[in-house]
């Protein structure tokens, strides 16, 4: 059994997508949608799909079964609902949405189709993603004390000006947090468990002629007493790779992009010595730091794996839309606390 892929939003990450839908068994891409008629039939050619304007006439190829939303990140909510009412089940890019009413619309609107949710954060399926979860379930941390993500990354004043919709409240949704920090704001509040209260300072200081932030740095408590740390930035020249710091009372751990820097227990194990030598070494892209562009496309594939098993089993995917929801109501959080200068408890509240 193969399930039909189209992509709505023909972008930059459109085609890691593509990429990622076309190594991978199980899944063909069949169908791609852009109101730019001349880009839906340059990525159709391209990818051996299907090029289509009308997102109504997108949604009628009888082959689609899966849909990728790709368009800007304020504009995720109407393709999806568009789509979940025609039946088909869903992945979205990350944000889920940059609001958590659109969010909550679009988790409504699925649950109610009957259709399938995910929403994409790669960096949770990469191997040493899944080997630090699996030694936090097991306890090998001890008591959690500190964790800390860290996203000093650089973008050009012309990443900025060239991308319409890049650096705008209306369909950004935020700057570096939003946009760029968010894979790591994820990993953090999936390794490190609930944050029960944030309180932040936010400024623009890098760039010119955008509405959000450019610099970020929290404080974090979570629901188990541990602190934390996030640092999000697009100003910081020659930008470096995403780091997590796991710290607990009997281990830690620092992860940058998909390597170990540090992964060190008061008991060791029979497979530490291993972990440290495979992922001792640097990746091989630099994770999007200085280029968003330079990142691969197997975190992606194995995500788009576990959604076709999950729509294939019934089970809900690993990240569906209640767990990508997270990250945009912490970055949320966030920005509502350096707003108001003060800290701010979660669940947010939306006025």
């Amino acid at each position: 059994m193969s399930l039909g892929f189209g992509i709505v939003g023909l972008g930059m990450i459109a085609e890691f997508h593509a990429r990622a839908i076309q190594a991978m068994e199980g899944a063909t891409l069949v169908a791609c949608c852009s109101r730019n008629r001349e880009k839906a039939d340059r990525f159709g050619e391209k990818f051996g799909c299907r090029g289509y304007e009308a997102i109504e006439a997108f949604l009628d190829d009888p082959d689609l079964e899966v849909v990728s939303i790709c368009t800007p990140s304020g504009y995720h909510l109407e393709p999806s609902l568009a789509a979940a009412k025609a039946g088909k089940h869903l992945v979205v890019e990350k944000p889920l949405e940059i609001s958590l009413e659109r969010c909550d619309n679009i988790i409504e609107a699925c649950e109610k189709a009957g259709v399938t949710l995910a929403g994409v954060f790669p960096s949770r399926f990469h191997e040493i993603s899944k080997i630090i979860k699996e030694a936090l379930d097991k306890g090998r941390f001890g008591r959690l004390v500190l964790g800390d993500a860290t996203c000093k990354w650089f973008r050009s004043q012309q990443y900025y000006d060239e991308g319409g919709w890049k650096g705008t409240w209306r369909l950004d949704g935020g700057g570096a947090l939003m946009n760029q920090s968010i894979h790591a704001i994820d990993l953090l509040q999936w390794f490190m468990g609930t944050v029960e209260c944030v309180q932040a300072f936010t400024g623009t200081l890098g760039h010119e002629r955008i509405e959000v932030e450019d610099n970020a740095v929290a404080t974090l408590r979570f629901a188990n007493g541990a602190l934390g740390v996030i640092e999000g930035s697009t100003a910081i020249y020659p930008g470096f790779k995403k780091r997590i710091d796991i710290c607990g009372s009997a281990g830690s751990a620092v992860m940058e992009e998909e390597s170990l820097t540090i992964w060190s227990f008061v008991e060791e194990s029979a497979e530490d010595q291993e972990i440290r030598r495979r992922f001792s070494v640097s990746t091989e892209t630099e994770g999007g730091a200085a280029d968003p562009a330079a990142i691969g496309f197997h975190g992606h594939q194995k995500q788009f794996e576990d959604l076709v098993a999950a729509i294939e089993s019934g089970r809900k995917p690993l990240v569906d839309g209640l767990e990508a929801r997270k990250a945009v109501e912490i970055i949320l959080a966030i920005y509502q606390s350096a707003r108001i200068e003060k800290p701010v408890s979660l669940p947010v509240y939306e006025k």
